[in-house]
């Protein structure tokens, strides 16, 4: 299996090819794969083997045709999109892949690379699988170069089908990777990454109601430039998704058969009672968060995105107000003691009938702590729905996070720290504060916030302060199994102080002459007597 010819050209060539893949961590994986797939007599992988490969196989729905979501192309697309992969990365000789050009072509897609560069190909393998399919497409590149530049424009309906297109190569990757199966609970609900796009590249002539718009009625030309500026900024990792799905598939192919039916996806997008579901945290906003994160957060926020795991979504759930009742006590009660990364989702509406309701929220690297100062080491901000964006630290100031709850007992204050959450600002000039009974939460321009970037947290905020009414809350815990049982035991500690503060001592306090509850009535009853100071 791909040994070199006996010249030292071609010697050098393939050592090369070896080293690059060998970065990658997937050298291992790749001489497995390219040993099952390959003809032992030419030494070539069959086109149509690596095509199978990576080819998605769509259960048929009647859902995609008439009431649905899904466009009937979209189906038609993604079985054009194993050969469009294999047409972008692998180059063939004599009617086969070759073990240089199958290691030159993983290294290409899923190497190390810049962000724009992953985005490049992702857009590359869609255009591909477009014109395959024989469907139009606003894209185009310039062929003259190996990352040649993209031109052209995209519809919002066209978008729909990408991010969809990566969100099946990300539910393929988690399904073949993981021992427990994830549930196919069809297409998430994305029209807030929509939305988002739409906002950001669409012309500012072009104005639209964000709570009450139809993507399919959009009319607008979302620029590639725009576009491609949009998805580096607010999805970085969204082409990370072609890339697992390429690393996985070999890895699956390299230890079973390729069974057909464990690459099977039933096509059909979640209906409306689906989508507004029990949790502020759907399907399609974890995925979306997701697409800004990396490493375990990114492991941990996409549980949410496959609710039939052991794992499921209600484990990381640490309070929901509805649930567990509205103020910062019972708050506080549920999230006391996790030291671990939250996610704090919150839903508002500007006015009382609960119309064009907003959805936004914080990502915090630790957990809360009752503090009179702002605190934290990192973090970031999102406007989730209707409009999906993200602000990032910006590096400025470290007021992150500001949680304060009021002692029971305390001492007169002339001048009291503020009572709520916070995100961002200062004391006294929060960019986000949400009162200690969660009934209100106040918005400010971020002007007044030097530590998150810049950007609207809700649509039309505008440059005065906005309140709001408090619809829902919840907070999400993605610190794993260790932050959830490290919080166990604390509120175990914490119940059995509890318990031992309420036990009296009744042998103490048997003589009621002794007792101090004899000497407290003595002098309310008569507080000048003069009594006989014992030596």
């Amino acid at each position: 299996m791909g040994q070199s010819s006996s010249t030292e050209q071609i010697s050098g060539v393939q050592r090369e090819a070896e080293s690059l893949a060998a970065s990658t961590g997937a050298l291992p994986t790749l001489q497995k794969a390219f040993s099952r797939l390959s003809d032992p007599q030419t030494e070539l992988i069959p086109l149509d083997s690596l095509q199978k490969c990576f080819g998605l196989i769509i259960e048929d729905q009647s859902s995609t045709t008439e009431g649905s979501m899904v466009p009937k192309e979209f189906p038609v697309l993604l079985s054009h999109v194993g050969s469009a992969i294999v047409d972008q990365f692998f180059l063939t000789e004599k009617g086969g892949v070759s073990w240089v050009e199958f290691l030159r072509g993983y290294v290409n897609c899923c190497g190390r690379t810049v962000t724009s560069a992953s985005f490049n190909n992702l857009f590359k393998v869609f255009v591909i699988a477009h014109n395959k399919a024989g469907l139009p497409v606003g894209l185009q590149f310039d062929s003259a170069e190996d990352d040649g530049k993209m031109s052209g424009s995209l519809l919002p309906t066209d978008l729909v089908m990408l991010l969809w297109m990566c969100w099946i190569m990300s539910w393929d990757s988690r399904k073949l990777q993981s021992s427990t199966s994830p549930g196919s609970s069809g297409l998430p609900d994305i029209h807030h990454l929509v939305l988002s796009a739409v906002e950001s590249c669409a012309e500012s002539s072009n104005k639209f109601d964000l709570w009450n718009s139809r993507i399919s009625g959009l009319d607008v030309q979302l620029l590639a430039a725009k576009f491609h500026m949009w998805g580096v900024k607010t999805v970085p990792y969204l082409a990370d998704c072609l890339a697992h799905f390429v690393y996985t598939r070999l890895g699956y192919f390299t230890t079973h058969e390729g069974k057909s039916e464990d690459l099977c996806f039933p096509v059909h997008a979640n209906s409306a009672a689906e989508v507004c579901n029990t949790h502020l945290l759907t399907c399609g906003r974890a995925w979306a968060i997701s697409l800004t994160l990396s490493g375990t957060l990114n492991e941990e926020i996409l549980k949410a995105c496959f609710p039939s795991e052991t794992d499921g979504i209600c484990v990381n759930l640490l309070y929901k107000s509805s649930l567990h009742g509205k103020g910062l006590n019972r708050f506080w009660s549920h999230v006391e003691g996790y030291n671990g990364p939250v996610l704090v989702l919150i839903a508002a509406c500007k006015n009382d009938n609960n119309e064009r309701r907003s959805i936004f929220g914080a990502l915090t690297h630790q957990g809360f702590e009752n503090r009179e100062a702002f605190y934290g080491s990192s973090g970031s901000l999102y406007a989730i729905d209707p409009v999906f964006h993200v602000y990032l630290s910006s590096g400025r100031e470290k007021n992150f996070v500001y949680s304060h709850l009021h002692p029971t007992m305390r001492a007169y204050d002339p001048h009291p720290k503020p009572a709520g959450i916070a995100f961002g600002g200062s004391i006294g000039n929060e960019r986000i504060l949400m009162d200690e009974d969660f009934v209100r939460v106040t918005f400010r321009h971020h002007a007044v916030d030097k530590t998150y970037q810049h950007g609207p947290l809700i649509p039309d905020q505008g440059f005065l302060p906005l309140e709001a009414s408090v619809l829902e809350v919840e907070v999400w815990g993605l610190g794993g199994r260790t932050a959830k049982e490290v919080q166990n035991s604390y509120k175990k500690r914490e119940e059995l102080f509890t318990e031992q503060r309420r036990k009296v001592d009744l042998k103490t306090f048997g003589n009621w002459e002794d007792s101090p509850e004899k000497m407290m009535m003595d002098m309310v009853s008569d507080p000048n007597i003069v009594r006989r100071e014992d030596r």
